[in-house]
């Protein structure tokens, strides 16, 4: 083999299946994503929840907003970051999903003190939260709310805070120029407004579908 031909073939991205595979789930993710099966609550990829507590724990956060509670498993990778006194507030309009939540919390170790599981419309519990008062926001609800989910969410960080999006290319439909569907427009909104938002400091990653991140500046 060529010095070239090695050099591309490093260059070459791996398959997501090896990424998500990096990092195998422990039995109370494996227990997590069963129930979001059974609740028709598709759950994080293992490499978008890697992330997660990568960015987590970058940050030391101690202060976490997630919209969209599932059964668990983006939550408990966030917790898993977190700094050991930190708190998860988690927003879901669905009770049965929270309380699913719950129960992967405890059965990881978690005391009920490390999180506080809201039920209601994310978009009217994040104007009641403390603005300026926290280190991450994840969104994964919803998509054709993620407009209004930015505005609100980027309001609640700290300077140096990080907000991140997942599914963003929703399969390839963002990238789809005959895709004009309400869903696929707002997603490409809040991609969109990221992007030019001078405030942000963006970044597009391809994992769970496209984690679409940015950091206060």
């Amino acid at each position: 083999m060529s010095s070239g031909t090695q050099a591309a073939s490093e260059a070459e991205p791996v398959g997501a299946e090896h990424v998500d595979g990096y990092l195998p789930d422990d039995d109370v993710l494996t227990m997590a994503r069963a129930r979001a099966d059974e609740l028709g609550c598709p759950p994080l990829a293992p490499g978008a929840g890697a992330t997660l507590r990568f960015l987590a724990a970058t940050l030391g956060a101690r202060a976490v907003v997630e919209v969209g509670t599932g059964s668990g498993v983006s939550g408990l990778y966030l917790l898993r970051g977190m700094a050991a006194a930190g708190v998860l507030t988690s927003i879901d309009i669905e009770p049965e999903f929270q309380r699913a939540a719950r129960r992967t919390f405890l059965d990881a170790g978690y005391p009920p003190g490390r999180m506080r599981l809201i039920t209601g419309r994310a978009l009217d519990v994040l104007s009641r939260l403390t603005p300026g008062g926290y280190d991450l926001v994840f969104v994964d609800a919803a998509r054709i709310e993620y407009p209004g989910y930015y505005e609100q969410g980027v309001a609640l960080l700290r300077r140096g805070g990080i907000i991140a999006f997942h599914n963003v290319l929703a399969g390839g439909h963002v990238v789809d120029p005959s895709r004009r569907d309400p869903e696929t427009l707002a997603l490409r909104e809040v991609a969109r407004a990221v992007r030019e938002d001078e405030r942000l400091v963006p970044a597009l990653l391809p994992v769970g579908g496209g984690l679409l991140l940015a950091t206060v500046g």
